[in-house]
């Protein structure tokens, strides 16, 4: 594993740190906590300026092409921002579930123009009491004729208030994987949106589907193979926002060590004392094991390596690290880390929020037991995901 970094990669670390120290600080973080639409502008537009929202999107499809390594640089700096938006699920998400499609629905201009950040499409995945895997996919999709009718209901839904497009996966089937996914205007008739409010305060939405009407062209890749694509995606997705995770606890650590120098206790920096200078000691090893573990992912995948158990681990690791060392710094600034006028509280919130969502831990566990138990000659017990 080579994990010098390029001049490139320097730059565009270099270049997306100042972007959100001039465009992302705790304020504008601040004021998009419960937004209806949770886009801050000035942001928004300068990665469109600089093409950072076609950083994961191949050229051919009017991207900038960046492999997963140069892209993990980049998300790094997002996470030690909290930068809000909804550049994850639109163009790193729906953009990659286009992708691994292969067809349909004209994807390459959609492509280009969520690159272009002209377009913002959001996935509309989970649902009430169902689970990560295919299973928990109920949302059923009708054909009649040369059109599909969907009803059922979506939660989790990530900006769809400022989006144009909602990637739907769609039950088809009765199979475990017979999923197949459709591309729903938001404004659509029938179609209902209800804002979420979440312990992070991001941006979330319900969305219920009551026998929408979405024509035959709207249907993306082939027929029943709507997970296979939004799975691949997946994988990718997860190593980025575990750069992102690790991005963020990295800059918690960092606003704790300094809040433990400047705040004194008993005539000296709390830092001094022994109990908490351990805990900032321990949570430093954790930090840069995080980093290293999602570089390593990050770097298989752009090698061309098969990066599934790599991806899962690092999600795992870094959003565990994130969640531990923001509980830390909680320790470390006492009953005042809590309030509002602390940003520390920023962090913690957002890494448990991280953690849950995405596949979660349990989720991930399974995966990578699931590979460790597979990879010798296959499993003895029933894969949870398709029962």
């Amino acid at each position: 594993m080579d994990l010098k970094f390029t001049d490139e990669q320097n730059m565009l670390r270099d270049m997306t740190r100042n972007l959100c120290a001039d465009f992302s600080g705790t304020d504008v973080v601040r004021k998009m906590e419960n937004d209806p639409l949770g886009v801050p502008a000035d942001l928004w537009q300068q990665m469109r300026e600089t093409g950072l929202l076609g950083m994961a999107i191949r050229e051919e499809d009017g991207g900038m092409g960046l492999n997963m390594l140069d892209c993990a640089v980049i998300y790094e700096q997002l996470g030690r921002h909290l930068a809000p938006g909804p550049y994850f699920p639109s163009t790193v998400m729906v953009a990659g579930a286009l992708r691994h499609a292969g067809e349909g629905a004209d994807r390459r201009t959609l492509l280009g123009a969520i690159a272009a950040g002209d377009t913002v499409a959001v996935p509309a995945w989970l649902e009430p009491d169902g689970g990560f895997g295919p299973a928990g996919v109920q949302l059923r999709a009708s054909r009649r004729g040369d059109d599909y009718f969907l009803s059922g209901t979506k939660r989790h839904v990530f900006h769809a208030a400022a989006a144009q497009q909602l990637l739907v996966l769609a039950r088809t089937g009765e199979a475990a994987d017979a999923i197949d996914l459709f591309l729903v205007d938001t404004k659509a008739p029938r179609v209902t949106l209800t804002q979420q409010h979440s312990m992070a305060s991001d941006t979330q939405y319900r969305v219920d589907f009551d026998n929408v009407r979405v024509s035959a062209d709207r249907h993306v890749g082939a027929e029943g193979r709507g997970w296979q694509a939004w799975e691949a995606a997946m994988y990718d997705g997860i190593i980025l926002l575990a750069a992102w995770a690790a991005g963020g606890a990295e800059r918690a650590l960092e606003i704790t060590v300094q809040y433990s120098k400047e705040r004194e206790q008993f005539g000296k920096p709390i830092g001094a004392f022994q109990s908490l200078a351990h805990y900032m000691a321990d949570a430093s090893a954790v930090v840069d094991g995080a980093k290293m573990l999602v570089l390593e992912a990050a770097w298989a995948h752009a090698a061309g390596k098969d990066v599934k158990r790599l991806a899962a681990m690092a999600k795992l690791f870094a959003c565990r690290a994130f969640r531990e060392v923001t509980h830390m710094a909680q320790q470390v600034h006492g009953g005042m880390g809590f309030t509002l006028d602390y940003d520390i509280q920023l962090f913690y919130r957002r890494a448990k929020q991280l953690q849950m969502n995405w596949w979660d831990s349990s989720y991930l566990e399974e995966l990578i037991a699931a590979d460790i138990l597979d990879r010798d000659g296959g499993r003895t017990i029933p894969d949870p995901f398709t029962v």
